[in-house]
C-alpha cells in the first residue's frame, strides 16, 4: 500500500497497558467512526506495515484504545510509539452537499463569480496557517485562501468548484 493511497488517521500516542494495549489520537472530528476498524496501516521504518485489531475502543473522545495482534508485551506497544497510523482512502466517509476531502478535489477545474475560469487545481497547501488551493493558470501558479466564505459551489460531477474571491486576489497572481 502507498501513502499515496491512504489517508492519516491518527498517531499512536501512548501505552495504556503492559499486555501491549496502545492509544492512538484520531485526527477526525466523528471518532466513533473509525472504533470497528479490522486493520490499519502503520508507518514503521517509512513503511507502511498492516496491524490487524483484536479490539478497539473509543477512550476519552479522540482517543482511540487499540489491541493489536501480535503486539502482546510493553516493549511490542514501545516498538510502535509515535508511529503515524493510516486507512485506504475507500474507507473514508462519504461526505454530504458540498463538503470534500482536500485529495477529492486535485483536478477539479476553479470557476470564480467576478475572474472567469481561473484554472485546475494542482494541490492544497495545508502547511500554512491558512489552507490554499494551488491553481495552475497557464503555467502560473494561483494560491486562493481554502475559505468557506469564498467557497460559492461544488459541482463534484462536472469537478469544479465556483469561488467568489475578494476583488484583484487572482490579477495579483497574474499580472
Amino acid at each position: 500500500m502507498l501513502k499515496e493511497e491512504c489517508f492519516y488517521l491518527g498517531k499512536i500516542v501512548s501505552k495504556f497497558s503492559f499486555k501491549g494495549e496502545v492509544l492512538i489520537k484520531l485526527d477526525t472530528d466523528e471518532p466513533e467512526e473509525y472504533t470497528g476498524m479490522e486493520s490499519v496501516f502503520v508507518e514503521y521504518n517509512e513503511n507502511l506495515v498492516p496491524f490487524f485489531i483484536e479490539r478497539s475502543g473509543l477512550h476519552r473522545s479522540t482517543l482511540l484504545r487499540v489491541k493489536f495482534e501480535d503486539v502482546d508485551t510493553e516493549e511490542g506497544a514501545e516498538d510502535i510509539m509515535k508511529c503515524a497510523v493510516y486507512l485506504p482512502l475507500n474507507k473514508l466517509p462519504e461526505l454530504d452537499g458540498d463538503k470534500f476531502y482536500f485529495h477529492e478535489i486535485i483536478g477539479f477545474t476553479v470557476e470564480d463569480v467576478n475572474y472567469g475560469t481561473v484554472g485546475k487545481i494542482t494541490a492544497i497547501n495545508d502547511s500554512t496557517a491558512q489552507s490554499l488551493f494551488e491553481i495552475d493558470k497557464d503555467g502560473k501558479q494561483v494560491l486562493i485562501p481554502l475559505n468557506d466564505e469564498f467557497i460559492e459551489k461544488l459541482d463534484k460531477k462536472n469537478k469544479i468548484i465556483f469561488v467568489k474571491t475578494p476583488e484583484g486576489l487572482i490579477d495579483l497572481y497574474l499580472d
